[in-house]
């Protein structure tokens, strides 16, 4: 299997894993998944990405009081949070772009290293927003983006095929 196949798998086979073995996650994968994130595209190279690393349980066992559809952090490892910093951003329009295309290169980074993941939506939900900020202290210039919950799977998923023709257009409509 050559490299441009070996990508194309890990696209295609990353599926949304909800439950998680009881196994700690250590520094060196976070790494690996920090740097496939800083590796995203950024419009006008603005880069305005900040990580929280949760690990802690108490702390991931406090989230799903607040997001309804964190459930899964109950048993997970750790999760990351992608969050927007407005110090950093010069595109008011493009961050969450930026931001979301660092979620989905942690997304792919965690199959790519046999890990399970799922998105956990945060932007723009007011409430979502304001509770992990609370939660984890976040400066006032940080906006929480998203919420990555990570673990070594319980159970795996076959990939999905979604590829639909009849929503390719050439040229024009």
């Amino acid at each position: 299997m050559n490299d441009a196949t070996k990508a194309l798998d890990v696209i295609l086979s990353r599926r949304s894993i909800r439950s998680y073995e009881n196994k700690p996650l250590n520094d060196t994968i976070f790494e690996h998944l920090l740097k496939a994130a800083m590796a995203a595209p950024s419009a006008h190279n603005q880069q305005p990405w900040e990580f929280v690393i949760i690990d802690e349980r108490k702390l991931l066992d406090q989230i799903p009081e607040f997001h309804p559809y964190s459930k899964m952090l109950l048993g997970a490892p750790a999760a990351i949070l992608v969050c927007g910093n407005k110090n950093y951003i010069k595109d008011e329009d493009l961050w969450p772009q930026d931001c979301a295309a660092a979620t989905e290169n942690i997304l792919l980074a965690a199959t790519a290293l046999q890990l399970g993941s799922v998105w956990l939506g945060v932007y723009p939900k007011r409430d979502l927003m304001e509770g992990l900020s609370k939660l984890l202290n976040l400066p006032e210039n940080i906006i929480p983006f998203s919420l990555v919950a990570l673990g070594f799977p319980a159970k795996t998923k076959e990939p999905a095929n979604r590829y639909d023709p009849s929503r390719v257009h050439k040229n024009k409509w």
